[in-house]
């Protein structure tokens, strides 16, 4: 099996303007300090207004963190009012994108041809996709939990080639997990996990799958995080409410020391 270097990523979603981003960066980076973080790749996702501000600050003080973004449209420029370009992007420094998280399929109707458009853009310009995937409540008690996880990466990587799946990222977040408090046990996590390196062998070989970090999302937090990235094929947490707490995300990057 191939080496994996963890990821975890904070997703922000509509929290924090551009000053409270910078209050909340410079807080974590102090407090990842008391931490073991490296060997682990650490990325904030802020809100697309604080993007400028956050650049400015991991450079200016040479942080250990990544930039990344929370959406993207699928074309480089045009008539879409409202709406930001992986090329935008890419001008300032964004490292990752992340792409059919739950809330934009949900809220936002984005289908799989959609969230693949967007998937495809990052790509062009030379950043890495985050890919959320995961089923509903319904869905899971209704036994559909892996097929339709299958289905939403088979659809949202149509004509990915294999030279740009070895630098995807996939986040399994089972949709009933999110912002709930409840969590998938760390063996639940582990078998959906588990499925998602099985499709994406299915579509690139094996030996690319084992190359790719599967993130679980979900209610992660600093009590959950130890004996979730204990399961071999979970590489990391994309993480929503608990990235939004310096001292709560810095303890989860820091698990291992725990």
């Amino acid at each position: 099996m191939s080496e994996r270097r963890p990821i975890i990523a904070g997703n922000w979603k509509m929290h924090k303007d551009h000053l409270e981003a910078i209050q909340l960066v410079q807080k974590l980076a102090y407090h990842l300090e008391e931490h073991d973080y490296e060997g682990q790749d650490i990325v904030v996702c802020p809100s697309f207004v604080a993007l400028r501000a956050i650049q400015n600050l991991i450079q200016a003080d040479k942080l250990p963190i990544e930039l990344g973004a929370q959406t993207v449209h699928a074309e480089d420029e045009g008539a879409f009012t409202g709406e930001v370009s992986a090329r935008m992007l890419a001008r300032l420094d964004v490292r990752y994108v992340i792409v059919g998280h739950s809330e934009r399929r949900a809220l936002f109707g984005e289908s799989d041809e959609v969230v693949n458009g967007k998937l495809r853009a990052v790509h062009k310009h030379g950043m890495v996709p985050i890919l959320c995937v995961g089923e509903t409540l319904e869905q899971r008690d209704a036994g559909q939990a892996v097929e339709i996880v299958a289905e939403q990466l088979r659809g949202s990587l149509a004509g990915v080639k294999l030279a740009e799946a070895q630098d995807l990222v996939v986040a399994y977040e089972p949709v009933w997990a999110i912002g709930t408090g409840r969590t998938a046990s760390s063996a639940d996590a582990q078998e959906l996990c588990a499925a998602v390196r099985g499709v994406l062998a299915e579509l690139f070989g094996q030996a690319i799958a084992d190359g790719i970090r599967v993130q679980y999302g979900g209610s992660v937090k600093p009590g959950n995080v130890r004996e979730l990235m204990s399961q071999p094929d979970i590489d990391g947490a994309l993480v929503g409410g608990a990235s939004l707490s310096s001292e709560d995300f810095a303890l989860i990057v820091g698990h291992r020391r725990r």
